[in-house]
């Protein structure tokens, strides 16, 4: 396992280079950029179809920095050196644990104010290069795929937060050991958290600029399905506790061609510094080999392939909903299989054993069934004329 990019590198060419990028967070960032990339080409096709509105709106030029403008980027250059002096001068700290380093108050005063009078001065120069003698208000044509990067900073923040809050609520005893632990932490993050409140986050924003909710939420579907695909790459790679119940038996001969970690691993060196075979006895699993079935390579080839899927039915599946709708099921079906195989918390309702994930990815393929009937009925048609550059 390379629970840092710092291990991969060394592992594979032999150079030590101490980098402060945790494996894990490295294919999440890799997972929202290629996401990101896929919703811009999908918001870019819809609006040539006419079903995502450009907007014209109105702003001023040439006006002086405001004093708001120029405290919010003091303040922003001030946490920057705050951090960066911080992080020259104690390097190995950072690189040991770059979560706890950049949470922490530790930081520079003196780069903090280097770095508010730098950001302060830049602001101010910019503004000077665009500064009239007379302000004007000129109308801009704002095309929905220039939004992007809004869209994917909410998604980021509000997900990151809602895949947090999921799983303390999987693993309270985890949060009553150790609150600040568990709520600082990169590690122990539920990806349906994640998908709800991100998704609920950018469809306020959605509605907010008028841009078509059911059209936004088709555009997304392919890429959702992509990032999780990566993510769960960085959940193999860093050993995360993603991991499958124990797997004890012999691989099969008709999977020989496949190396023996892709049946059973033991996760080595994981993030987490988890023996395997000790923690599953601990948690009452019988576990001879300590190996477990790996349930995030399984995730990220099946959710790698269905975005394949997805992108390919893209421009067949013409009725706005049904994309999305597609994606519910897919999602569903996966992970409520896959949970079969996983370690997860257990809730008994109704005498059953079920996991959060189960009852989730359920009532996800449900919502899928549904949308595919409704929105077939509706058959909703293209609204708008694509948007015309002036000049």
């Amino acid at each position: 396992m390379y629970p840092t990019i710092t291990d991969m590198i060394y592992d594979l060419f032999g150079i030590n280079i101490p980098l402060p990028i945790q494996s894990f967070g490295f294919f999440v960032a890799l997972a929202f950029l290629f996401g990101a990339y896929a919703l811009q080409l999908e918001m870019k096709r819809k609006e040539r179809e006419g079903f995502l509105p450009a907007k014209r709106t109105k702003r001023m030029v040439g006006e002086a920095v405001s004093k708001m403008g120029l405290i919010s980027a003091g303040a922003l250059g001030f946490v920057l050196g705050f951090k960066l002096l911080e992080a020259i001068f104690h390097y190995p700290d950072l690189v040991d644990d770059p979560a706890a380093f950049i949470i922490s108050l530790r930081g520079s005063w003196i780069g903090g104010v280097i770095g508010a009078v730098i950001s302060v001065y830049l602001r101010v120069r910019e503004s000077n290069k665009q500064r009239l003698d007379t302000p004007k208000e000129v109308e801009q044509l704002i095309h929905p795929h220039e939004l992007i990067g809004n869209i994917v900073m909410i998604a980021a923040v509000a997900g990151m937060l809602g895949a947090k809050i999921f799983h303390n609520l999987e693993n309270l005893d985890e949060l009553l050991a150790d609150p600040i632990g568990a709520l600082t932490s990169f590690s122990g993050l539920t990806f349906y958290g994640g998908l709800i409140c991100g998704s609920a986050a950018v469809l306020y924003y959605t509605h907010k600029n008028n841009l078509g909710i059911i059209h936004m939420l088709d555009s997304a579907g392919p890429g959702l399905m992509l990032s999780y695909g990566l993510g769960r790459i960085g959940c193999q790679v860093a050993g995360d506790g993603d991991w499958g119940i124990p797997n004890d038996a012999a691989k099969p001969d008709w999977l020989s061609f496949l190396p023996d970690w892709a049946w059973a691993y033991d996760y080595p060196n994981n993030v987490l510094g988890i023996n395997l075979k000790t923690d599953f006895i601990h948690n009452g699993y019988d576990s001879i080999t300590g190996n477990a079935w790996p349930t995030p390579l399984y995730e990220a080839t099946v959710c790698i392939a269905m975005f394949c899927l997805l992108w390919a039915l893209r421009k067949k599946l013409n009725v706005p909903g049904m994309m999305f709708s597609v994606y519910l099921i897919l999602n569903g079906v996966e992970r409520f299989f896959i949970e079969k195989i996983r370690v997860n918390e257990v809730y008994h309702i109704f005498g059953s054993d079920i996991t959060q994930a189960e009852i989730i990815s359920s009532l996800l393929f449900i919502a899928g069934l549904v949308g595919i009937i409704v929105f077939r009925k509706l058959g909703l048609k293209p609204q708008y004329e694509p948007a015309q550059d002036e000049g």
